[in-house]
């Protein structure tokens, strides 16, 4: 294939691989940058550099990054993940390339200053504290009320995050969460409390070129208790775009994305539909996770990785049809299963069940027979992913339901010195 060119993807790892894949299939060569020294153990067992044609890491220097980078002559750089958010926006806008700046970045990645800059923009956002201390988040719970939730101003998938309905539990979550390291091995720079939103969450995943956003896909999560987490994600059904849900997302989440400076590029949000209204739980200014841009795909036809390619190498494409909404042909459901037990896994007795399901599409296996089992309490101990998909949402409905009853403790069998919990 003719190289058209050179894209460079900042932190691109795992989960982002299939837009590196979708540059190369365009003819586009894929240089990766790495804005840390080493690679986080959460990417170490996937990482590869086969597709890439250079991997520049960087060492603290911008001018030199920026100068190897160059050497390139790339026609994009862009964020791969979470990590290469603000380093992406840095590079590109040095290059003099599609950017969305470095003068908003913080805010794309700070979760306490990216619901601020929203309230001062005018949009709705919810109450929060920067925690300092002890004392002064325990004022601040009795002063709000109810539940609240704590968390890192900056990690991902879930990580540390706390609902806390007492002043108490609040204290003992901040003090987890200010000595641990996240997800990508960094200390966590700071604690932020949030009051509870109560309603549907929602994930707005969009593209944008030039300040126009589009809305690839909208999915809604499904929720539980368990393992004593609340309102554990353990599910995703893809929203259809004729829906009175997306009326009254895709405004707000298009203001979110100005408020912040997004213009070029993918980003998800995840946005409750509270009876008040939107209101931003927190969004990722790169490609949605979980591989969900495979699975809205596979029910429409296309997804933010397209969206994406086109947006960075094909923009007169890209605004050709931006405004015309995404077509569900085959209704999609995601199911992140909960183990309620813990130790050395022997075998799921009750896959076969799952996979004669009408719906069943695919599943990914995180832990495999012979693994340890952890108990799941965030997206990073979830043994399994079941995706399903069908032309009536009905059977997709039912075969939803009736994976949520498989899976408990029977769906688990343990080596008898297992450890079982």
């Amino acid at each position: 294939m003719t190289n058209k060119g050179t894209v460079v993807m900042v932190d691109v790892y795992a989960p982002t691989m299939r837009l590196a894949a979708a540059f190369i299939k365009a003819g586009y060569a894929c240089v990766r940058v790495q804005s840390t020294l080493e690679v986080p153990p959460v990417y170490r067992s996937s990482f590869s550099l086969d597709q890439f044609a250079d991997n520049i890491v960087h060492h603290g220097d911008l001018a030199a990054t920026v100068s190897a980078v160059a050497a390139h002559a790339p026609v994009a750089v862009i964020t791969g993940g979470e990590l290469g958010v603000e380093l992406a926006d840095r590079i590109s806008e040095a290059l003099g390339l599609p950017s969305n700046g470095s003068a908003l970045s913080e805010a794309r990645r700070n979760k306490y200053v990216q619901i601020e800059t929203l309230k001062a923009a005018g949009l709705r956002g919810a109450r929060q504290l920067l925690v300092t201390g002890e004392s002064e988040l325990a004022d601040w719970h009795r002063e709000i009320g109810g539940r609240v939730v704590v968390k890192p101003i900056r990690s991902a998938g879930n990580d540390g995050v706390s609902f806390c309905d007492t002043p108490a539990e609040s204290v003992a979550a901040y003090r987890d969460i200010k000595d641990r390291t996240n997800i990508f091995a960094n200390r966590n720079e700071g604690v932020v409390a949030q009051e509870y939103l109560a309603g549907g969450e929602y994930v707005v995943n969009t593209v944008s070129r030039d300040g126009h956003h589009r809305a690839t896909d909208l999915w809604k999560y499904t929720k539980m208790s368990a393992n004593g987490v609340r309102d554990r994600i353990s599910g995703a059904l893809l929203v259809p775009s004729d829906s009175l849900a997306r009326e009254q997302l895709e405004p707000y989440a298009f203001g979110v994305l100005d408020a912040l400076g997004v213009r070029h590029g993918p980003a998800h949000l995840e946005v409750m539909l509270t009876p008040d209204g939107p209101c931003l739980v927190e969004v990722g200014v790169r490609l949605c996770g979980a591989d969900t841009a495979y699975y809205a795909e596979v029910s429409a036809g296309e997804s933010q990785i397209d969206w994406t390619v086109d947006a960075y190498v094909d923009p007169d494409r890209f605004l050709a049809g931006y405004r015309t909404p995404y077509r569900v042909e085959r209704h999609v459901a995601l199911a992140f299963l909960t183990s309620p037990v813990a130790g050395v896994l022997r075998s799921y007795p009750l896959l076969g069940e799952v996979e004669q399901l009408e719906s069943f599409h695919d599943l990914h296996m995180t832990v495999k027979p012979g693994d340890r089992l952890p108990l799941t309490v965030d997206d990073s101990s979830e043994p399994m992913m079941v995706s399903l998909a069908h032309p009536v949402e009905e059977v997709v409905a039912r075969d939803f339901g009736t994976l949520c009853y498989l899976d408990g403790r029977g769906f688990y069998d343990l080596e008898p010195d297992g450890g079982a919990s």
